[in-house]
């Protein structure tokens, strides 16, 4: 985690960025520059940037218009920007860099030891939330194998037991004449719970980790979970989605079934909807996952729950942060009539690295 950190200088002037390296120099950051808005986006799109220090005055797309479209996109909402400025210089110009994102506004000439300070301060909150990010990511997989360990547990351990009472129970009952009534009656009944039993293991097993995503994928896993979530909800439940799913990762189909996992418990828990609706394109660089309520809504109350763990869930904080190191975003859109949750994650292919960045630019606008 001590590893340098990206920090993007945006100026049109050479001679300006050359200046504002020379200043950072101490720091040990790598820097990396860029001449125009466009260009400060382009990088972007193919780096992982901490911090971007950007001028206000450029030719074309000018610092105030870099910085709108730089938040527009869902990957860099969080992304800091400074603004450095020796013309737009009023409260108002000021006001309006806050406006459109910027974290701080310095005017020239700048105070090198102030820019020094401002920088480590953002490029030590990067590497703290880098550590905090590593930490879920961990723990997330820690929790994904112990379901894994647990579902394996119930299927081979308990799953066993109870098909061994039942075989007994099964030879027990072909004698069952002999016994009094009342207990042939005890007899059925033990055998009737037994099966019982044995369902609801073999579901809350899928449940924590389903055996088809590992043997079948994605698709198949998806199919067999949401006929199961419609019998037991009573919750119509629609799927669309291909036949089939290219380039995804084992992480991949594990976080966009948890996700879709953890949308159809909340509807259940919380919506009061009768219909649910589960809609998954794939582009050539992207997935879509639409989740559909028709339901009451998330209300503001509502809210910190749903945000944070539910009883068994890892609610919509947990469903960010799961698809946060593969590059996802998350999306929700609630109303009185509904709610719609909207997952993207990106489709990486190597050998199709050089055109992604050129298909992946217009998404910025």
């Amino acid at each position: 985690m001590d590893e340098k950190i990206n920090i993007l200088l945006v100026d049109d002037l050479p001679g300006k960025l050359l200046t504002y390296e020379a200043m950072l120099d101490e720091l040990g950051e790598n820097f990396i520059k860029a001449h125009s808005g466009i260009e400060a986006l382009e990088h972007l799109l193919k780096t992982d940037i901490a911090l971007v220090l950007m001028d206000v005055s450029m030719p074309g797309m000018d610092g105030f218009e870099t910085a709108e479209m730089i938040h527009g996109h869902p990957r860099f909402q969080d992304t800091p920007i400074v603004f450095i400025s020796g013309i737009h210089m009023t409260d108002l110009d000021r006001l309006k860099g806050y406006q459109h994102g910027a974290v701080d506004y310095l005017s020239v000439p700048v105070v090198p030891e102030l820019l020094r300070a401002k920088v480590r301060v953002f490029a030590d909150l990067h590497r703290k939330t880098r550590q905090l990010e590593a930490l879920n990511a961990r723990m997330t997989t820690l929790q994904d194998e112990e379901r894994r360990r647990i579902a394996r547990e119930l299927h081979d351990s308990v799953g066993q037991l109870l098909a061994a009472v039942s075989m007994n129970s099964s030879l027990v009952a072909g004698e069952s004449h002999k016994l009094s009534p009342e207990a042939a009656k005890r007899l059925s009944d033990n055998a009737a719970m037994v099966e019982e039993a044995t369902k609801e293991i073999r579901t809350i097993s899928h449940l924590l980790h389903p055996p088809l995503l590992d043997e079948a994928g994605l698709a198949s896993a998806l199919r067999c979970y949401v006929a199961g979530f419609s019998e037991r909800s009573r919750i119509a439940t629609k799927l669309d989605m291909p036949p089939n799913f290219a380039g995804l990762s084992k992480d991949a189909e594990l976080s966009i079934f948890r996700v879709i996992q953890e949308c159809l418990t909340n509807i259940h828990r919380h919506a009061g909807s009768p219909t649910a609706e589960i809609r998954i394109t794939q582009q050539e660089t992207c997935l879509q996952v639409e989740i559909e309520d028709a339901g009451k809504g998330i209300s503001p109350e509502k809210e910190p729950v749903l945000e944070l763990s539910t009883n068994t869930g890892v609610g919509l904080r947990g469903m960010r942060e799961r698809l946060r190191p593969l590059g996802g975003t998350l999306h929700i859109h609630s109303t009185g009539h509904g709610t719609r949750v909207t997952a993207i994650l990106p489709i990486v292919r190597p050998a199709d690295a050089p055109a992604t960045t050129e298909v992946r630019r217009p998404a910025l606008i």
